[in-house]
């Protein structure tokens, strides 16, 4: 069996291992970014202008503009007041939480990811369409004024994307933090521009998108999406303010590469209508959402033997048993899906 734990290459729609040339469908890096070689360039540039990192505050008396530049580029790119970015998903998600969960009384949807947790929590084995008519009754009937929800925007390992508008049959006199992590769909869902924009807009609703930056963007970086007076309350922050940000080259790449996620996205597009028109009806996925779950649980084997590579692991614990997802990315090629596609026919 070839070592598949010490690969010693960039990913890509292939793998070469033990001098064998492998097609892969995982991962996370659904645009294709990583390989794309338009955004490398930019990277390089962003490097020549701004060197390797940066490691001062972002409260230092000399500042890069650049960080600044780029948070006011993603609030309008995905249609926010204002943005924060840090050096990690997991920073944006902490300083979040922490920052916004003193307001009012906290609420995990299931399967909430780690990042968003202030302390460990238990398994919650509802479906999110359960766990949200319970919390209405909960929240409607309760004598708490303000509620903090915390949830993922989907669940992209059973692909499921969630919608929110049931917050619109809360009474308006709750008033509701809404913190939604959003690193799967930022950059593929909605044509790109994520979760934030399908958030219900109600006045006693306060809308805050997490996410990192580290998957369909392409950037090791992490991003907060809200008001004005929510990012200025976190900016003030003691995380923030003695976080180091992340590289302003990486930063400079994600301004000046709104073509080029375009493109990707329109050819990841392409690919998911060319997989999803050779599936049977087994199979669980999104529309439009590059994840695709497979109810064989054979499958993992037999297209090993294909030399080609899909996402498996056991989930939600080390002996469970494993999930089997065939993930699209940009970076593949008509000719690997037909290979692919001739494969499942088996």
């Amino acid at each position: 069996m070839p070592n598949f734990k010490s690969i010693n290459q960039p990913f890509s729609n292939r793998i070469n291992i033990d001098g064998n040339s492998y097609l892969y469908f995982g991962g996370t890096a659904y645009l294709g970014i990583p390989k794309n070689q338009d955004f490398i360039n930019l990277h390089l540039e962003g490097i020549k202008k701004f060197g390797l990192n940066n490691g001062t505050s972002r409260t230092n008396n000399i500042q890069l503009g650049i960080y600044d530049e780029a948070e006011k580029v993603a609030a309008k790119r995905y249609g926010a007041e204002a943005a924060l970015i840090t050096s990690s998903g997991y920073l944006a998600a902490q300083l979040t939480v922490k920052g916004l969960s003193a307001l009012g009384k906290v609420i995990y949807a299931p399967v909430t990811h780690p990042a968003l947790w202030l302390t460990d929590q238990s398994a919650n084995q509802q479906t999110f369409n359960d766990w949200k008519k319970e919390k209405i009754n909960l929240i409607n009937t309760s004598g708490e004024k303000t509620w903090v929800l915390i949830s993922n925007s989907m669940n992209n390992l059973f692909p499921e994307i969630y919608d929110f508008n049931f917050l619109t049959e809360i009474q308006p006199e709750k008033e509701i933090i809404l913190i939604v992590d959003d690193s799967h769909g930022i950059g593929v869902n909605n044509d790109g521009m994520g979760a934030f924009i399908n958030l219900p807009v109600k006045a006693n609703i306060e809308r805050v998108v997490v996410a990192s930056m580290a998957k369909a963007l392409g950037v090791d970086a992490g991003l907060v999406l809200g008001s004005n007076a929510v990012i200025a309350k976190l900016k003030n922050s003691n995380i923030f303010i003695g976080a180091s940000p992340p590289s302003a080259a990486s930063l400079f790449a994600f301004i000046h590469a709104e073509k080029i996620y375009h493109d990707a996205r329109a050819r990841l597009q392409e690919n998911i209508k060319l997989l999803t028109a050779n599936l049977n009806e087994t199979w669980t996925f999104e529309p439009a959402f590059p994840a695709f779950l497979a109810q064989d649980a054979t499958l993992v084997n037999h297209l090993l033997k294909e030399k080609i590579l899909i996402s498996s692991f056991p989930y939600p614990k080390p002996e469970s048993k494993p999930i089997n997802r065939i993930v699209l990315s940009s970076w593949h090629e008509k000719e690997d899906l037909d290979r692919l596609i001739k494969a499942l026919n088996f």
